[in-house]
């Protein structure tokens, strides 16, 4: 899904209490996102229902990369509890984002009792 400012705090602040969400902080001229973009939507698709995928553009959104120190795109960083706890920068091939959400579903991924 698409994110804004207006969104952010319910699409990932708030719904990363539940699961984990995958923020790719990407931008339409970057070469390097537009690779990025259909692995990281492929491996998280694998993996419905244990971890959900949240796009931000950069460009657009100024405010939210300037909040979260985003310096170079494509960054991809793992919200949990409302905050980030882990992510990696560039383009990498599906098989190393598929590793990645694996370790983070294993480590972030545990449900979350709703009482």
């Amino acid at each position: 899904m698409d994110v804004t400012t207006e969104t952010f705090q319910r699409d990932v602040i708030e719904r990363s209490h539940k699961l984990p969400v995958v923020v790719d902080f990407w931008a339409a001229w970057c070469g390097p996102c537009r690779m990025l973009g259909p692995a990281i939507e492929t491996e998280v698709a694998k993996r419905a229902g244990q971890i959900e995928l949240a796009k931000v553009d950069v460009d657009a959104e100024q405010t939210l990369a300037a909040q979260y120190g985003i310096q170079s795109i494509p960054t991809v960083a793992i919200f949990r509890d409302g905050k980030p706890v882990t992510g990696f920068v560039g383009a990498h091939p599906a098989a190393t984002i598929g590793s990645f959400l694996d370790d983070t579903i294993e480590k972030h991924g545990e449900a979350v009792d709703a009482a």
